[in-house]
Parts: structure tokens; C-alpha cells; sequence
């Protein structure tokens, strides 16, 4: 399942979930390995199965989502597996696609194909959390990153701001754009930074996470670097005349804003807006993961805070449970949930 596992990371198949398959001889010898590497491609155990050839009959395939037993864009999977031979397949979890939800591991057992789900001491959700938030709740994975000296400031009390954080933070902050469907910032950072919101890694050709604005009552500018890329912009209060090309969608606040990124199937958004949009996320219940970067310098608490506006008591500060921290180059990565 270890190899499954790697074998799923390697390939980010938007909308559909990441999946690695390998098949073991009837001697249990790994013969062949499958990645599924986008939508539309082969599924991943329909790969391991046409590595292993002949070599699957009577052999086990571990896979680690369900095998898919519907048509979609592809023949269901469980076909293919029946009639490959397979004799056991160890399953790492159960889809939540209501499509799928057991009706695999049901199929399989009713061709009389061994069936085991789950395998202790590995997590084959890990791999792709966001597909499974999204599948299970309907809304994407939202996930806030931070950025900030040690003493809390975003920027120097002159707005400078780049760089708070090291080469090696940047390039992990990077990595988080490049396992996202949608990076979403406000207006304000918008007008003042003119982000790209790519992924700038080096040897990276996967997909490009797709811009996503808020805006409030201030037009937008009438251009910017995101609007080459099909931005998706959410109007949260009213203006007048919009960009030139640019369809600006109304919303009446922002988990409608999260509810309608569900449906149009972004699963993993990443939140960069700045101070202003992280306490809104926050403060709407609309985070479920916060990746804080905290820099090993100081600005001396003159400069621009994390967040716009002020707890009026201990008591209503946003309690966090601390799921990793660890350094990175000579910064610190925090990742946390809301309690």
C-alpha cells in the first residue's frame, strides 16, 4: 500500500481523485504499478493491470480508493479487475463518492474477488484530503496561509513586504499553490500587489491553480496580471461599472462564495488574500486549515498585523489545534485547524 500510496502522489488528475494502484503476482511479488494523471485517462488500476498482463491472474491489486463500479468518462473498474483475474484486492478507503460508496468493494465481492479494506498503520486519505473534504461536505478544503515576521507584521511599518520569509518558505508556499485548484485573494491585495497566483517551481508542468477574487464596494482595477487566466470574482457588495471582459458574479457573503466553489468541483482552494480576507474567513467559519509561515525576523510591531481590527477579549480569540510545526530553511511552517 506504501508504493500505492507514492505512486497517487505523483499525479494531481483535477476534478478526479489522486490514485495509485499496484498489482502483486500470485506470489506476491509486485509486478506492475499504475497512477491515475488525469481526467478522462486511464483509471489507475486499469494501468497496474494492462503493467501486469498475464501476471494478475490469480494475483492481488492494492489500490487505494475504491475501484470505481459506475460509468463515467471510463468503463467502471471492477470490470476491468474481474476480468484481469484478480483474486484479492486490499482496498487503503472506501470512496464517499455517492456514485461509488461501497458499490466497488460490493461489486468486486459479488465476483467472488477477495475484498479487504483498509490497511493499519496507513492513512490512504492523506494523499488526497481535499478530495475527500469535498466529497463528504460538498464545499472545498479551505486552506488560509500566512506569512509574517515572528512578532506577528505581514509588512515593515514603511508596507514593505517582500520577502518576509526565506527561499525554502516560499518554495514550500509554492508547493501548497501547486496541490490547489484555486487561489483566492482579495481586492485589496489584488489592487495593491497585482499577483500572478501561478506556480513558480522549478520543473513544474502540472496544472496552474485557477484565480479566485473577493471583491467588496471598491471597483476593481481595470487590469490586472489575473485576468489573463480566467478569474473567478465574487462581488460581496456593490459598484459600479465592472472591468472591460470580465464577468463579475454577485454572492451574498463568503461561505456562499465557498458553497459555489463546491459545486463548479474545486476541491482544494488556497486562501492568500490579506489581513482584511483572513479574519473575514475566519470570522465566517469558512477555514479549515491555516498554514502560518513565521519568519526568524522582527519588525518591531509597527507594521501591518495579520489581521484588520482587534479581539475585544481573550475570550473571543479563535482557538487552533497545532496539527505540525517545523522549520524550513531559517523560517517556521505552523499548521493548524480551528477548534
Amino acid at each position: 500500500m506504501e508504493r500505492a500510496v507514492e505512486a497517487a502522489a505523483a499525479h494531481r488528475p483535477h476534478p478526479n481523485p489522486r490514485v495509485g494502484a499496484v498489482v502483486l503476482s500470485s506470489s506476491g511479488r509486485p509486478v506492475a504499478t499504475g497512477t491515475h494523471r488525469a481526467a478522462g485517462s486511464p483509471h489507475a488500476e486499469i494501468v497496474a493491470l494492462a503493467g501486469a498482463g498475464s501476471d494478475a491472474v490469480g494475483g492481488t491489486l492494492v489500490v487505494t480508493l475504491e475501484p470505481c463500479a459506475h460509468h463515467g468518462r471510463t468503463a467502471p473498474c471492477v470490470d476491468a479487475i474481474a476480468a484481469a483475474g484478480i483474486s484479492r484486492v486490499v482496498v487503503g478507503v472506501v470512496d464517499p463518492d455517492p456514485r461509488v460508496s461501497g458499490a466497488g468493494v460490493a461489486a468486486l465481492a459479488f465476483a467472488g474477488i477477495a475484498v479487504e479494506v483498509g490497511v493499519p498503520g496507513i492513512d490512504a486519505e492523506a494523499v488526497d484530503p481535499g478530495y475527500f473534504h469535498h466529497r463528504r461536505t460538498g464545499r472545498p478544503r479551505m486552506t488560509l496561509k500566512l506569512a509574517a515576521t515572528l512578532d506577528g507584521q505581514t509588512a515593515a511599518a514603511d508596507g514593505t513586504s517582500q520577502w518576509i520569509t526565506g527561499a525554502a518558505a516560499r518554495a514550500d508556499a509554492h508547493r501548497l499553490r501547486a496541490d490547489a485548484d484555486a487561489v483566492m485573494i482579495g481586492a485589496g491585495t489584488l489592487r495593491l500587489d497585482d499577483p500572478s497566483l501561478d506556480v513558480r517551481l522549478p520543473g513544474y508542468t502540472g496544472a496552474q491553480p485557477r484565480p479566485v477574487v473577493i471583491a467588496g464596494d471598491r471597483a476593481l482595477p481595470a487590469a490586472a496580471s489575473v485576468y489573463r487566466r480566467h478569474p473567478l470574482v465574487y462581488r460581496l457588495g456593490r459598484s459600479g461599472a465592472e472591468p472591460v471582459g470580465l464577468e463579475v458574479l454577485g454572492a451574498a457573503d463568503l461561505p456562499a462564495v465557498v458553497k459555489d466553489l463546491g459545486a463548479r468541483m474545486l476541491v482544494d482552494v488556497l486562501v492568500e488574500g490579506g489581513p482584511t480576507l483572513a479574519r473575514s474567513m475566519l470570522a465566517a467559519g469558512a477555514v479549515d486549515r491555516l498554514v502560518l509561515y513565521l519568519a526568524g525576523r522582527l519588525a518591531g510591531g509597527l507594521g501591518r498585523p495579520l489581521f484588520d481590527g482587534v479581539f475585544a477579549t481573550l475570550g473571543d480569540a479563535r482557538d487552533l489545534h497545532i496539527d505540525q510545526a517545523i522549520a524550513i530553511g531559517g523560517d517556521l511552517r505552523i499548521v493548524a485547524r480551528p477548534c
